[in-house]
């Protein structure tokens, strides 16, 4: 079947970043295409109401239109935006944040206050993990070259919708350059040692991920190997090679797993060098961040966003406040000077292992943190009639947003106020909705943009009882 190719004007984007174009009453969406765009495409799929296109060639380039830092860009999905000015994405993302309001909430008067950038736009990643694949993802450069370089391995990222192909990179312009070094000397002893790579197929192979993170505060970097087995001389030998090549790594562990599924989790956790942890800070208080611990990624923003919830909150030190899907308690802890005491509540056991280390760390005697299913703990008899009732409820759900009986718990308890911190305006929309059906009233969304370069923007809502 011959494909049909058709010029557009891309004149908006939509909520995952492709460039959206209308055409004889047909809406077209085109992966990488800038409002002001004027493209010659090929038609993909085509469906009744719409259909994807792809660009062969940009005959008139928006101004909106910048070339991208990253040679990756295009073939790798992490970061969609990078060829628009930064200016440009945060127009679209604060037009995200308002659209899913209005379209999805019914929310047409509430407030939105003007987006939050983030002063740096490139290396503000704290953690990047890195993917092997026995064979990676060839570019067309590559596939014509010869044998050898179309059957080595890659270390790298997913290429989008493709989770068993794996695009070999040699820079990554998100994280800092020390990551970009660790990732080419990790191939280099690789290739060295003759290192197995492991297989999705065939389940067999040693090597599986490679995890870094860093921080801010203290400049130390973690490296986490992640392997299908243990291999203490190949360790000691990776441990001494990157040690004496990048002194700004402080620990480096091993994560083991045996599971056929490609989570960069082991089972079980050897340490190599160093103490198996980073020491990061968020405003006054430190963070013991191990090998599977939960944290914001880019920490610059994240503490501008937990200094807005504090503030938005309009804590007192009577307070008492319910903390729900508190993960590492980062949140609990970064308010816990201004309020009576607050309790969190998580289902993961490792992040609740986690906050109760961060408490005693900082020495802080108001916080408490709960591990279990969110919902039965609200719905249970002990809960209820403990006789703690929230004055502020914070809520920080996963993408998926929060649980219905959740949010109908929340309406009978009834705290005064409600911040609710999104990392997805559809889900955010959607609860904002059903709270306000049970006597709340949203006073403002303030959109804030922890992650440039890529179309995920996180949003703080504040709800306020209309009841006394």
């Amino acid at each position: 079947m011959e494909l049909r190719e058709i010029v557009l004007n891309i004149d908006s984007l939509e909520f995952e970043g492709k460039g959206v174009a209308r055409h004889e009453g047909k809406v077209y969406f085109v992966e990488g295409g800038v409002p002001g765009d004027i493209v010659r495409c090929v038609v993909r799929k085509s469906k009744r109401n719409y259909s994807q296109a792809e660009i062969i060639e940009i005959l008139k380039p928006s101004e909106k239109r910048i070339v991208p830092s990253c040679k990756h860009f295009g073939i790798c999905g992490g970061c969609k935006l990078q060829h628009i000015d930064y200016e440009i994405q945060l127009q679209y993302k604060q037009k995200t944040v308002i659209d899913a309001l209005k379209y999805i909430g019914k929310f047409s008067e509430t407030k939105v206050l003007p987006i939050i950038g983030a002063d740096e736009i490139l290396h503000y990643r704290n953690k990047m993990e890195f993917t092997f694949s026995n064979k990676k993802w060839l570019t067309i450069e590559e596939f014509s070259k010869d044998e050898s370089i179309k059957n080595s391995f890659g270390l790298g990222l997913h290429i989008p919708k493709r989770y068993d192909k794996v695009l070999d990179i040699e820079k990554c312009w998100l994280q800092n350059d020390k990551f970009n070094k660790i990732l080419s000397l990790t191939k280099e002893f690789v290739k060295d040692n003759n290192l197995t790579i492991y297989s999705t197929k065939t389940h067999s192979g040693y090597l599986r991920h490679l995890m870094i993170r860093t921080s801010i505060y203290s400049n130390e970097i973690m490296i986490n190997l992640v392997t299908s087995s243990h291999n203490a001389e190949i360790m000691e030998k990776y441990r001494e090679f990157i040690v004496t090549n990048i002194p700004e790594v402080k620990t480096i562990v091993n994560n083991i797993t045996s599971r056929k599924s490609m989570v960069a989790v082991g089972e079980e956790e050897k340490v190599y060098y160093g103490n198996g942890y980073i020491l990061e800070k968020l405003g006054k208080y430190l963070f013991k961040i191990s090998a599977n611990s939960f944290f914001q990624t880019n920490t610059r923003q994240a503490e501008k966003l937990y200094e807005m919830v504090k503030e938005f909150s309009n804590l007192k030190k009577s307070d008492i406040v319910y903390d729900l899907y508190s993960g590492t308690g980062s949140i609990a802890i970064y308010i816990s000077d201004c309020v009576k005491e607050v309790i969190g509540i998580e289902l993961v056991e490792s992040a609740v292992n986690d906050a109760r280390k961060n408490v005693e760390l900082n020495n802080i005697k108001n916080c408490i943190f709960i591990q279990g299913d969110l919902k039965k703990i609200l719905t249970g008899k002990d809960f209820n009639e403990s006789g703690i009732k929230p004055d502020i409820i914070i809520l920080d759900p996963p993408r998926s947003g929060v649980h219905p009986v959740v949010l109908k718990v929340i309406s009978k308890i009834k705290p005064k106020t409600i911040t609710y911190v999104s990392c997805n305006p559809a889900t955010l929309a959607r609860d904002l909705k059903i709270l306000s059906e049970s006597e709340y009233q949203v006073l403002f969304v303030q959109p804030v943009d922890m992650f440039p370069q890529t179309y995920h923007i996180e949003a703080i809502a504040v709800l306020e009882s209309l009841k006394e």
